[in-house]
This record gives structure tokens, C-alpha cells and sequence, in this order.
């Protein structure tokens, strides 16, 4: 339900009717609905920011796991090089030719390391599969906000739609249900902001 449908439901209600009992109540269902509605623009906007948080997450762990894999070509390069040239190491060149060639397989073997753990960087493979693995508990956590959010704002968009019909039938019994739905709409909310992970649907 968008703003100025809100509006003008209120405006509706409010002026419905001109029995005094009628409007009295007319009146408290659109005080309940202008609170409803600024419930609902609420968890609306945070719904909005819980998906945005969770698509940037994502990406990130994407790319992550990209540069994890790149590093892990470069490491098995650097090693499978670094094999090659000990093998020739050892085919009776002269001394100081096996002695650049042990340097260079020991340079090679010091880069593989590096590139499976560099904490001064944060870059290596193991610091990268660590930095993927949080943001994608940082996606998930994002994603189950989202969602809550979601039926959070379903169930106040509902409980609008009966305070509407509570006022125009003056039917009491709806006013409650539209409370219900309010609390529960709420306790949504509530959790995608808390908890999210703690109910799963």
C-alpha cells in the first residue's frame, strides 16, 4: 500500500459517517492506520537496506573467491616451476649454475608460500577464504533480515486493509484481527532487526 492510498483511506474513514459513535471509532481506526502506515514505512526502508546490504555481500564474497582461486593457479604455478627446475637442478650443470637455480627454486617456493598465507596483506589464500566465509555469513544474515522484513510489512500492509473494512462496517471483530496482524507485523520486524536467523520460513 503506497503513502497516498494511506491517505487517503484515513481521510475516508475519518469522514464516513456522522453518527457520533461511528465517527469516534472512525477516528480511532485512523489514528491505528497513520501508526500502521508509519510502522510499515519503517520496515519497509529497513527491508530495503537488509537486501541492499545482502546483494553487496554477495558480491564481495564473489570476488573474493575469485581472487582466492587466482592466487591458488599462481601457487600451484609457482610450485609446479619450482619442481621443474629442481629436476634440472640435479642433471650435472656446473656449481654456480646450480646454485642460481637453488636460489630461484627457493625465490619460487618463498612466492607459493606467500600466496597460500600473506597476513601482513591479508591476500593470501588462506586470509581470503576467511574474508569470502564472513561475507558470506554477512549475506546469509542480510538475506533472512530481508526476508522477516518482508512478512513483517505483509502482515502490517493486511492489517491496514482491515482497519479499512473495520471502519466501514464497523465491525469490531476486524479492528482486533487488524491488531493481531499489527503485533505480528511488528514481531517481524522486530526479528529481521535482532534476529533474523533465529526462525527459519
Amino acid at each position: 500500500m503506497e503513502v497516498h492510498e494511506t491517505h487517503e483511506t484515513i481521510h475516508e474513514v475519518a469522514h464516513a459517517s456522522h453518527d457520533p459513535e461511528k465517527v469516534s471509532f472512525n477516528r480511532k481506526i485512523a489514528v491505528a492506520i497513520s501508526v500502521l502506515a508509519a510502522m510499515l514505512a519503517i520496515v519497509e526502508a529497513a527491508g530495503k537496506s537488509a537486501q541492499n546490504n545482502s546483494i553487496s555481500a554477495n558480491i564481495e564474497a564473489s570476488n573474493l573467491w575469485a581472487f582466492f582461486q587466482a592466487k591458488t593457479i599462481r601457487m600451484t604455478t609457482m610450485e609446479t616451476a619450482a619442481d621443474a627446475l629442481e629436476a634440472v637442478a640435479v642433471t650435472g650443470l656446473s656449481e654456480p649454475a646450480v646454485q642460481a637455480l637453488e636460489k630461484k627454486v627457493t625465490d619460487w617456493r618463498a612466492t607459493a608460500q606467500r600466496y597460500r598465507s600473506e597476513p601482513e596483506t591479508n591476500e593470501g589464500r588462506k586470509e581470503l577464504a576467511a574474508r569470502a566465509k564472513a561475507a558470506e555469513q554477512i549475506h546469509q544474515t542480510a538475506l533472512a533480515s530481508y526476508h522477516m522484513y518482508e512478512y513483517g510489512a505483509a502482515a502490517l500492509q493486511i492489517s491496514i486493509v482491515l482497519c479499512s473494512a473495520a471502519a466501514v462496517t464497523g465491525a469490531v471483530a476486524l479492528a482486533f484481527a487488524a491488531g493481531g496482524l499489527s503485533l505480528i507485523g511488528v514481531g517481524f520486524g522486530l526479528l529481521g532487526w535482532l534476529a533474523p536467523t533465529l526462525i527459519h520460513l
